[in-house]
């Protein structure tokens, strides 16, 4: 790559970065204080936020990863006996269904931080 190609690409990246670290600050503008009253609750709002976007990410990256292998393994077994095909099949969309249900779960777990937080009633009483 050339050195225009590179200062783009970090440029895409560091724009892309400020998006998504700064994003949920905008989102949390409801949660602002009136005169006189602390940012706690901004500062739970956007740690929620943050807290849901990092626990869907890592959770699909961990599904997309499980799933790769999975479908990795499952080629490499049929190339070498192609007469199992079929088990091997079975067996690999079986693994696959429980590698994505790690990201269903992630997801869950991002929605619950979001939308039904125990904690809320702690910090907004």
């Amino acid at each position: 790559m050339n050195r225009k190609s590179v200062r783009r690409l970090s440029m895409l990246l560091v724009s892309v970065f400020a998006v998504l670290t700064f994003a949920p600050v905008a989102f949390a503008t409801e949660a602002l204080p009136q005169e006189g009253a602390s940012y706690g609750k901004v500062i739970f709002a956007v740690g929620a936020m943050i807290a849901a976007g990092l626990a869907i990410g890592v959770g699909t990256v961990g599904a997309g990863l499980g799933i790769g292998n999975a479908a990795n393994g499952a080629c490499s077994a049929v190339g070498r006996n192609p007469g199992v095909q079929g088990k091997i099949m079975m067996t690999m969309l079986v693994g696959m269904a429980m590698a994505e249900s790690i990201a269903i779960y992630a997801l869950v777990v991002a929605l619950v931080l979001l939308y039904a937080n125990p904690y809320t009633s702690l910090i907004f009483s």
